[in-house]
């Protein structure tokens, strides 16, 4: 899936005079946390977020005297915007802007075309919002977890086993494991009767896992793992 088909097309921008208090009140009244900014050729030269005003903001602003509160106010989006912000062409996918938001610790990217001329932009919510459609979790279902050995033809002995059951699937992704000639396979049924599927693949000889007790940044713990001490 590309970006251009997920991204935000009509996207909300401001100017780099405006005052950051305007941008503030604009990001509020869009519940947006991004403004891009460009020049009249509608290209990228930055972009300020929520965070870039905070920072900017004393603490308790609208309890400081007078004179500071306009000293504040007359600060331009200019002067807390970061330059050249870091960007995605629309023919990149998802997974690409996934890493790249990953990779350089932002919560969204402006879409620009070769020219750097704004196109869109796409944040973490509007990932989440396309990872759902893809992996069908939308839909009220169940999810496996198997244990498999690296080897042509285990996957299709599982969706041969499950297609026989006539349950549609949801998604289907494949993990690494402790092992490295296993591996493990998320499959997403779009049913909770699965006691019987479960029984099945069992006593085909697959193991089946805990998908709660999988972690992001960590392999599951169990009875095959390596103890600490090896």
């Amino acid at each position: 899936m590309f970006v251009s088909r997920s991204m935000t097309r009509n996207v909300i921008t401001v100017d780099q005079e405006a005052g950051i208090l305007d941008a503030q009140e604009l990001m509020a009244e869009n519940k947006i946390r991004h403004l891009p900014i460009i020049d009249i050729n509608q290209r990228l030269i930055g972009i300020v977020t929520d965070r870039d005003i905070r920072s900017a903001l004393p603490y308790r602003f609208y309890d400081a005297p007078q004179n500071e509160r306009e000293k504040i106010g007359r600060l331009k989006v200019r002067d807390v915007m970061t330059k050249n912000p870091i960007s995605i062409s629309p023919t990149y996918t998802i997974q690409d802007a996934l890493l790249l938001i990953q990779n350089s610790k932002v919560g969204a990217l402006p879409v620009v075309d070769d020219d750097r001329c704004l196109k869109g932009i796409i944040s973490v919510r509007d990932l989440l919002r396309a990872f759902i459609n893809v992996l069908g979790i939308g839909e009220p279902g169940t999810l496996l977890c198997i244990l498999v050995e690296e080897k042509v033809g285990q996957l299709k002995q599982i969706v041969d086993a499950i297609t026989e059951e006539n349950i549609s699937f949801g998604s289907v992704l494949v993990a690494r494991y402790w092992d490295t000639d296993k591996r493990a396979v998320f499959i997403y049924l779009l049913t909770q009767n699965v006691a019987h599927v479960k029984k099945k693949l069992q006593d085909i000889g697959f193991t089946l896992l805990d998908p709660m007790e999988w972690y992001l940044d960590q392999l599951p713990k169990n009875e095959t793992s390596p103890s600490s001490s090896e």
